[in-house]
């Protein structure tokens, strides 16, 4: 619904304060405001702990089978780095030059206009992060007490992550002083399978990027980071460096057991390893893939979260989504809202083909980000920009990407042109739903009421605001917040009640 009605609450100052930072505008005025309170620490976690999740120990096989070779599935892992880097150095400038919560969403709005920012957002409601948090229930009562706690779980489950591919690592390196590396010489890395396809290399890439995935996922809490213009790109410069060498070192620990036979024939790569080499120990590779995946679930619903809370501030999700609790400064309706959603998704009975639908459609949209910086560049070139990065790296990556998502559909046509329907669904509902002004009456009333008791339920009001009705905070989007207002509620002075408590 286009319509943001609120009603005024207000958060006592020491609610507001409550021992932690928040803030600037919102600290001046007493006002309720998403808090900046994630360091350098916290986002290099945020960005491992997307990244690193189950790929690592899912792609490999879909790698080496598409790449026909070892030589070259090696190569791909370390070309998806690069790109993936390429990747986030765009996305440094747009995070800096557009500093919103909501990351590609936000971007892809401003640049292009409503209609693709809602597709964008649409495609990740309805499958990419619904399929991503199967096991939501695990972290949700993890974050939704508060930030600094949600940051914390994933700062320990990255580092526990991290320690097991480092036993990974380390096995390979003692595999390598044994004379274990037959795989990796070239007369034999190179020695291919089966024919080598460029459409199957492509797949390859596209099954690599799927283990890099959640590089982006710190710019949907730009708005959270403390001094975000230096650590958002320091965060990027030293979490993808990591990730890729962590990601190449791992795939060559694999070869040095495992012949690309037995690894194509396994379907947990890293258990098969840690069988060959750890006998009675072996037990540790499972555990450390469920380490893995539950910091990845973590990251993923804390992000997530964001995007929507973004979505429904510029109207294109309901309003309650848009509004934090009175005291923990957290996105409680869109937490709740991510939950259910993804609750649903878990009576599909075939989440894996869901996933294949939507990854296609997800790369696509970093390629019009990327574009969008571009353009943003063209129309605004005096625009500032904390960051400024040369014009050669966002054409290397729509390159490559053009390269990825052709011959992707040339190869799984069906699969590809699914997941383009399915995203092609949100041309009619952001017509009906956003742009379509004069809905009835009797509607508008209804999503009101649904809103108020929504917000008593949630404890929740909008960021910024304050006591008397005041906006803590200015400018444009305050203006929008300004015009969109609903008169209070008869029952205001309730809420009021609960939002000092």
């Amino acid at each position: 619904s286009d319509h943001r009605h609120r009603h005024r609450h207000s958060c006592s100052s020491k609610s507001a304060s409550g021992g932690d930072a928040v803030s600037e505008s919102g600290k001046e005025s007493g006002g309720v405001a998403l808090k900046k309170e994630i360091g350098l620490v916290s986002a290099c976690g945020i960005i491992v702990g997307n990244i690193i999740g189950s790929g690592i120990f899912v792609s490999p096989k879909g790698v080496m089978e598409n790449a026909s070779s070892v030589g070259l599935a090696l190569i791909v892992w370390i070309v998806t780095g690069i790109i993936t880097a390429i990747g986030a150095l765009c996305y440094a400038e747009l995070g800096v030059t557009i500093p919103k919560s909501g990351g590609d969403y936000a971007y892809v709005k401003d640049i292009f206009g409503g209609l693709a920012g809602f597709l964008r957002l649409w495609i990740a409601v309805l499958v990419i992060y619904p399929t991503n948090q199967a096991v939501i229930a695990l972290t949700f009562s993890n974050y939704v007490l508060h930030v600094r706690w949600a940051t914390r779980v994933q700062d320990i489950f990255t580092a526990g992550k991290l320690l097991a591919l480092a036993l990974i690592i380390i096995m390979g390196i003692v595999q390598i002083c044994k004379g274990e590396y037959y795989w990796l010489e070239p007369a034999n890395a190179f020695e291919p399978f089966q024919e080598y396809d460029v459409g199957l290399i492509a797949l390859a890439f596209l099954q690599g990027s799927f283990a890099y995935g959640g590089w982006n996922f710190l710019n949907y809490v730009t708005e959270e980071l403390v001094d975000p213009y230096v650590n958002l790109p320091r965060a990027i410069f030293i979490s993808i460096p990591l990730v890729t060498f962590v990601y190449v070192f791992a795939n060559i620990a694999y070869v040095t057991a495992m012949s690309p036979q037995e690894l194509l024939a396994s379907n947990a790569v890293a258990v098969t390893f840690g069988e060959k080499l750890l006998g009675v120990m072996s037990w540790i590779m499972p555990i450390s893939v469920a380490l893995s995946t539950f910091g990845g679930v973590n990251g993923s619903l804390f992000t997530s979260s964001r995007l929507f809370f973004a979505g429904a501030r510029e109207g294109h999700l309901p309003s309650l989504l848009a509004m934090i609790h009175v005291k923990r400064c957290t996105p409680i309706p869109a937490l709740l809202f991510t939950c259910l959603s993804t609750l649903l998704m878990l009576c599909t009975s075939d989440m894996y083909t869901l996933i294949n639908y939507v990854g296609f459609i997800n790369y696509l949209f970093y390629g019009v980000t990327v574009a969008g910086q571009i353009v943003l560049r063209i129309k605004q070139p005096d625009m500032h920009r904390p960051i400024r990065i040369s014009l050669a790296w966002p054409v290397i990556y729509l390159l490559f990407w053009a390269f990825l998502l052709i011959f992707s559909l040339y190869s799984e046509p069906v699969v590809c042109g699914l997941g383009m329907a399915i995203m092609l669904t949100g041309v009619p509902v952001y017509f009906l739903g956003v742009y379509w002004d004069n809905k009835p009456a009797c509607f508008n009333t209804f999503v009101a009421k649904m809103t108020y008791l929504g917000q008593k339920f949630c404890v929740v009001v909008y960021p910024g605001e304050t006591k008397g009705g005041e906006e803590a905070g200015s400018g444009e989007e305050c203006e929008q917040l300004k015009e969109s207002r609903a008169p209070l509620s008869q029952e205001d002075g309730e809420t009021q009640k609960s939002a000092d408590c």
